[in-house]
């Protein structure tokens, strides 16, 4: 539910749109407030999360797929049920190896992503 532009309470997935993050890549925002955000990025295979860095703590959980990430200059690949830590201002980006699905945490919230 929507209130004075912050989501709250119960969500319901499946009335919540997916909006383009780039070729191969959608993006849903799920709930959030001015200290935290949640977020489910949805990549096809060679999609790519372009390197970049924000001034957000960010945590990434892996719910499907596989993904090389590259976090500050070091590369790994990454699979279902792993995670990492962006800490604030870390260069990090991301390439799709097998369509999959990443789940974004970031406080605070990006307010880039609400305009």
């Amino acid at each position: 539910m929507m209130l004075n532009g912050l989501i709250k309470g119960f969500i319901n997935d499946e009335s919540l749109p997916w909006e383009s993050a780039g070729e191969g890549v959608q993006r849903k925002i799920l709930a959030y407030d001015d200290r935290l955000m949640l977020v489910k990025v949805r990549f096809k295979s060679g999609g790519v999360g372009a390197l970049h860095r924000h001034p957000h703590s960010q945590i990434t959980f892996v719910d499907s797929g596989v993904f090389e990430i590259e976090l500050d200059g070091t590369k790994q690949i990454l699979k279902a049920g792993d995670a990492y830590y962006v800490a604030p201002e870390k260069l990090h980006g991301a390439v799709c190896i097998e369509d999959g699905m990443l789940i974004d945490a970031f406080s605070p919230n990006r307010e880039d992503f609400l305009i």
